[in-house]
């Protein structure tokens, strides 16, 4: 099965352009468009896409709280924000949501498709244009909170699954390789967002690269 997106951003002519575009490749599907943030965030929940194509600037509901809705409820979607924004503020904004990659609309669509592909399998992507102001801050902990000694505050086991989450396993794969059950999973996830004071995935990278259970 291939990659299913859905296309989110106010600007039809946009949106029907990537869905024309990313459809070219054999391995993705375009499950739908939503023109405005409020839209997206009940679309995801309806056809729960891998990826979503976010724009940050939407009508009704904006791209950041849109994500940070989504990525609260459906934490395994991956989003991918796409903007003419290049400003600091809309970028950590995005990264701080939960957003796994940030791409800016004036990039070429192999490149798009590479961010695509990347953000599926779990992992990060950013635009070399916005990949320096987001390592700038996580270098200066302005994005993240740093809490106690991961060794002090979580579990063994929740140290493992802490480092499965950082790689982009899905609470599936975790249970698979730890032998444990989904819930088991997702209820370790609960707590381990709640011990290191975490909102999101990004919350908890940042987390364990301080603690040493990852690298950058």
């Amino acid at each position: 099965m291939g990659i299913r997106i859905l296309v989110a951003d106010n600007h039809g002519i946009l949106r029907q352009g990537l869905q024309a575009l990313i459809e070219k490749q054999s391995d993705m599907e375009v499950v739908g468009q939503a023109d405005n943030g409020l839209e997206a965030v009940e679309m995801t929940r309806q056809l729960q896409p891998d990826v979503v194509l976010m724009d940050v600037t939407m009508p009704v509901l904006n791209g950041i709280e849109a994500t940070r809705r989504i990525k609260r409820e459906l934490p395994e979607v991956k989003i991918l924000a796409l903007s003419v924004h290049s400003k600091r503020e809309f970028i950590l904004d995005m990264v701080k949501s939960g957003a796994s990659g940030y791409m800016l609309k004036e990039c070429v669509l192999d490149d798009l498709v590479r961010a695509i592909n990347t953000v599926a399998a779990g992992q990060t992507y950013l635009s070399p244009q916005v990949a320096g102001i987001v390592l700038e801050d996580i270098t200066k902990d302005s994005i993240f909170a740093v809490g106690e000694r991961a060794n002090g505050i979580l579990t063994p086991r929740e140290r493992d699954i802490l480092k499965f989450l950082v790689d982009g396993k899905s609470a599936k794969q975790i249970a698979s390789e730890l032998d444990l059950g989904i819930k088991t999973i997702e209820a370790n996830r609960r707590g381990i967002l709640e011990k290191t004071d975490s909102n999101n995935l990004a919350d908890l990278t940042k987390y364990a690269i301080r603690q040493g259970l990852a690298t950058v």
